[in-house]
């Protein structure tokens, strides 16, 4: 490494997103590629409310102006749709509770370095989860303290997190970051969990990252008011098909927002992605309407996997499905994921386990005959 890049980067592995080059080496190019593996939504915007953005952003965008840096009417259509999506009356979540990040992913950056920098703190994850806690802490010379999960279900050790709490280190655990449904494993947070988490200290901040929430419509939205150190994470890049304008929000007691806004980039959000924000919020009965077939899909692919042999399947409460192999009947998973990339489906291969996201049917369709084909014949 070049002398003046600090030494500990060295050992930090990159989070690493597919690439573009995805089929590359591929032979018999395939028909299709079907894209499974970042749990994004499998349907583009309708082409009408393409059209609106375009037409929006020929019109009314004027390019050489910076963005509003408030994010003013947005969090004022998140806000309401954050009551209404949660039973809550009107304004029982204010705007003032909000921040929008470039993606979920600046919201937990920024709640590290209001948290933990400068060797004030440390954070506590259960691990597997999603690996950007870690990476974004060690990023800052935050260290990430991992605990286990029960395999049966996947949920928290808590007496490992309780001990881990109790322990006395310098510097002190100041966050705790837990996802509700948890990426890779889809498990949502038991009431064991969540009965720990209401019970966890003032002094500490519990971060609860509900990117999958349309799938789940399990919330703690509504205990806010009771948490102040607790926040919630959503995004738009799952449910609500934008994950390439990068669009996250977080939701918590005003004073924690107040600290997110000092330390937020200004214009972080291009006005590309805060009007294509607004227009899903404003759209969103419509943009949710494929949540049902989702979950019926998931199921679908759920029930069909776990008939397979030497495959372990875990029920979902998310947009994927997570399997590894059986105990009586291992399996090279990272070879398999290999071989379903040759035939055009792309999994996460990731935590000695498999992520398939659910796509749409005909692509689950594909999943599964590729799944049949490559199983059957290594049997």
């Amino acid at each position: 490494m070049l002398s003046f890049i600090r030494s500990d980067l060295s050992d930090l592995k990159a989070y690493t997103p597919h690439p573009e080059t995805a089929m590359e080496g591929v032979s018999a190019t395939p028909i299709r590629r079907d894209r499974l593996d970042t749990n994004e939504s499998p349907y583009d915007l309708p082409a009408e409310l393409k059209q609106k953005l375009g037409w929006t952003y020929e019109q009314l965008i004027e390019t050489n102006r910076y963005p509003d840096g408030t994010h003013h009417s947005l969090r004022e259509a998140i806000a309401e749709y954050v009551n209404e999506s949660a039973g809550l009356s009107a304004g029982a979540i204010a705007p003032s509770q909000l921040s929008v990040g470039n993606g979920s992913d600046e919201l937990i950056r920024s709640i590290l370095i209001a948290t933990c920098l400068n060797g004030q703190g440390s954070i506590l994850v259960a691990d597997p989860t999603f690996s950007m806690y870690a990476i974004l802490a060690q990023t800052l010379g935050i260290e990430a303290i991992a605990v286990g999960r029960h395999e049966e279900n996947f949920a928290i050790d808590l007496d490992a997190a309780q001990q881990a709490l109790e322990t006395q280190k310098n510097p002190p655990i100041r966050v705790i970051f837990v996802v509700h449904p948890n990426s890779p494993t889809a498990n949502a947070l038991t009431p064991a969990e969540i009965d720990w988490l209401r019970a966890i200290p003032d002094n500490i901040l519990v971060v609860v990252d509900e990117a999958y929430f349309e799938f789940s419509q399990t919330t703690l939205v509504g205990e806010l008011k009771q948490h102040p150190n607790w926040a919630i994470l959503r995004t738009f890049s799952k449910a609500f098909r934008l994950a390439a304008m990068r669009v996250g929000y977080a939701i918590a007691h005003p004073d924690l927002i107040a600290a997110l806004e000092k330390i937020r980039l200004p214009y972080n959000l291009p006005s590309f992605s805060q009007v294509a924000a607004e227009l899903a919020m404003q759209q969103r009965s419509h943009l949710l309407a494929s949540i049902p077939e989702t979950l019926a899909e998931r199921d679908r692919l759920y029930q069909s996997l776990s008939n397979l042999s030497g495959l372990t399947v875990w029920p979902s409460s998310a947009n994927f499905i997570y399997l590894r192999g059986d105990r009586q009947t291992p399996l090279d998973l990272a070879r398999l994921a290999a071989e379903l990339k040759t035939r055009g489906t792309l999994v996460r291969y990731t935590c000695d386990g498999l992520r398939v996201t659910v796509g749409t049917p005909s692509e689950n369709q594909r999943t599964l005959e590729n799944f049949q084909g490559l199983l059957g014949a290594s049997s």
